[in-house]
Order: structure tokens, then sequence, then C-alpha cells
């Protein structure tokens, strides 16, 4: 993932999550996430991003926008658990409604465990 900060490297779980991942790697060759920003940054949480209502950063709409389409949850990768910085997880709005956004822990959320889909990991660069 290429960000204005620099480089980072996601290892995806294609065992654990391999739909959840499989749409993500669709949206990233379509381009889906091309120009976009982090439009939600929590600090001492976790980076948003994956809105295309964000390529401009200053646009209110950034956050309620996706692919146009909705992904249910993978048992396996809700079982996967949201335990340090650098977890890769889908954002949604309840169950089975994730699409393009993602969001990366910044530190343990536990809370979240069981919420969101876990689909990788930040391996180097963050």
């Amino acid at each position: 993932m290429e960000t204005s900060a620099g480089n980072i490297t996601i290892d995806l779980f294609h065992g654990s999550a391999p739909d959840t991942v499989a749409n993500f790697v669709k949206l990233v060759k379509m381009g889906h996430y091309d120009g976009l920003h982090f439009h939600r940054v929590i600090q001492d949480f976790m980076i948003q991003g994956g809105c295309p209502h964000s390529k401009d950063p200053m646009s209110r709409r950034a956050g309620t926008g996706g692919p146009g389409w909705q992904i249910p949850c993978e048992p396996s990768a809700l079982a996967l658990k949201h335990d340090k910085p650098g977890v890769l997880s889908m954002a949604n709005a309840g169950r089975n409604t994730g699409g393009s956004q993602f969001f990366l822990t910044t530190v343990p959320t536990p809370w979240l465990n069981g919420n969101h889909a876990v689909f990788g990991a930040v391996s180097e660069g963050m």
C-alpha cells in the first residue's frame, strides 16, 4: 500500500478470510483505492480508508461510500483477534455490510473482536 507517509506492506489472510481477501484484491485491481485518503484517523485506535468519496479529503461524504455491493462477514475472519497494532479489518455499519472500507489498528482493540472481519496484518512500514 503506497501512502504519502511511505509504503505499508500487508500480509493478506487468504486461508482465514478468502472471500474478504478476494474482494479487497478485486478492488485493488480495479483501481478503487487509487488516490483515496484515510478519511478517519483516531490516535491510539485506528486509521480508516477505502471510501470512494475520500478522493477529496475535505468532502463531507468521506466515510459514507463503498463499491456498490456488500460482502458477508466470514465466521473464520470474525474469529481472528484485534490483538496488536497493524491488524487489517473490514469497516462496516453492521454485520454483512462490508464493501471497500477497511481499517488498520494502531493499538490492540479487543472490543472489535467478533464484529469486524480481520483479513490481514501489516508486516512492514507501520
